[in-house]
């Protein structure tokens, strides 16, 4: 192979998505993969454990964990989500078991906003953020889980589905629930109409 040739399979290869060059066991790849990904697996926890030093160990057990899957990932798809969907399982394993005590988190902390698409987009301003945090937390971990996957993660239903290792119906039904407490809780302080569009979301 000329040095041409060899430069070119180079960049091939270097053009190759992260999770690939990883696979194949780049590690400079996978440290790319967590710098990418860590704010937004950290948010994902963080919305369901409701603590930040629990969420930090279900970060790097959500990496691990991805890590140690990757020649079972699908290249073809998102890794955002797969390993969101690691995270948010973890997450509610961790709030169901015996020696998980959870705990509000201080009032200073923000949520990370969702994308501009999301019916919560008008919620997540200033002190909005702190009235949906402490909303959050009115949630059973199942309710929260299944919340933050539809509506921050914008999954599918099938794909939380599987995440979590429920039924389709299971998820709807717990989302249904979750949405209605949060029109409840968010009610007083946002005003009816804002609370319904917590309420309805995407269908």
């Amino acid at each position: 192979m000329d040095v041409p040739s060899r430069l070119d399979a180079g960049r091939a290869l270097e053009a190759r998505p992260p999770a690939g060059r990883a696979r194949d066991g780049n590690l400079f790849a996978f440290d790319e993969i967590v710098k990418r990904y860590q704010r937004r697996v950290y948010a994902t926890a963080v919305r369901i454990v409701r603590r930040h030093d629990v969420a930090d160990d279900v970060v790097q057990e959500a990496f691990l964990r991805a890590h140690q899957a990757l020649g079972r990932f699908d290249l073809a798809r998102p890794f955002g989500p797969w390993i969101c969907r690691i995270a948010a399982n973890l997450a509610v394993n961790h709030v169901r078991s015996p020696q998980a005590r959870e705990e509000a988190l201080p009032e200073a902390h923000a949520e990370t906003p969702v994308r501009g698409g999301s019916p919560l987009v008008g919620v997540l301003e200033t002190e909005a953020r702190t009235e949906l945090a402490r909303a959050l937390e009115g949630l059973s971990a199942d309710q929260r889980a299944v919340f933050v996957l539809r509506v921050f993660e914008e999954l599918s239903y099938k794909e939380i589905a599987e995440a979590l290792e429920i039924s389709i119906g299971t998820v709807m039904s717990r989302l249904s629930r979750a949405r209605e407490r949060l029109r409840v809780a968010l009610t007083p302080y946002l005003g009816a109409a804002m609370a319904r569009r917590v309420e309805g979301g995407e269908r």
